[in-house]
């Protein structure tokens, strides 16, 4: 993905985002509740979780940074390592960032890789994930901003789209950094669109701190 070539964002990040917490704003006075008042909002806050469950299920979950401490991350090093990659078995796709490859897994075995991809470079960095989802797809995707020199979108061939801001595994030069996206070989990035389904996890990784981890662990 090149710098233009981020997509809108369409999820909120406060509903997706389960790794991280938010504090409130300054108190307040709150006036004296008329009666009934506290059992509605009670049954409003309540709609409200139900909701916020209900739309985790629809959404990528988000990266959860560099550190290999939080929960996602130690989740991820308590299951065997993929043979060959540095990413869980529970993984259907493994993006080692150090060494600018990646792998297609089905049932903890490589079914393709390592392929040669390139990655988000300084300043546009591809976010470390472990327990990112599949959530669209699209073989024919084009920028909604970036063009190419006589003017048209530039195009995305086998666009998978795993985390938010358009973060998305997609056909192109793989000698060039992207603005966050995984490029790959088009022969690559149509394997990945055809064998990724929706909701499949994604690991994006830093190869030896996941070792490092695992070690440790």
């Amino acid at each position: 993905m090149t710098a233009d070539e981020r997509a809108p964002r369409t999820i909120r990040r406060s509903i997706i985002s389960t790794d991280t917490t938010s504090t409130a704003g300054r108190h307040r006075s709150v006036p004296p509740e008329r009666p009934g008042r506290r059992r509605w909002w009670a049954g409003a806050a309540l709609s409200g979780v139900a909701m916020v469950i209900a739309g985790a299920f629809a959404v990528p979950a988000l990266a959860d940074g560099s550190t290999e401490t939080n929960p996602v991350a130690r989740a991820a090093h308590a299951e065997p390592a993929t043979p060959g990659t540095p990413c869980s078995i529970s993984a259907r796709a493994c993006v080692d960032l150090e060494t600018q490859r990646a792998w297609l897994i089905r049932d903890g075995e490589v079914v393709r890789g390592p392929m040669t991809i390139s990655s988000g470079g300084e300043g546009y960095e591809t976010p470390v994930g472990h327990s990112l989802r599949v959530y669209r797809k699209e073989a024919d995707h084009v920028s909604g901003e970036s063009r190419t020199p006589d003017g048209r979108p530039a195009p995305m061939p086998y666009s998978v789209f795993f985390n938010d801001g358009g973060i998305a595994f997609h056909a192109g030069d793989p000698a060039r950094s992207s603005a966050g996206c995984v490029r790959m070989e088009t022969d690559d990035a149509k394997a990945m669109f055809d064998d990724l389904q929706i909701g499949d996890k994604v690991q994006v990784v830093e190869g030896s701190e996941e070792r490092t981890a695992r070690a440790g662990s």
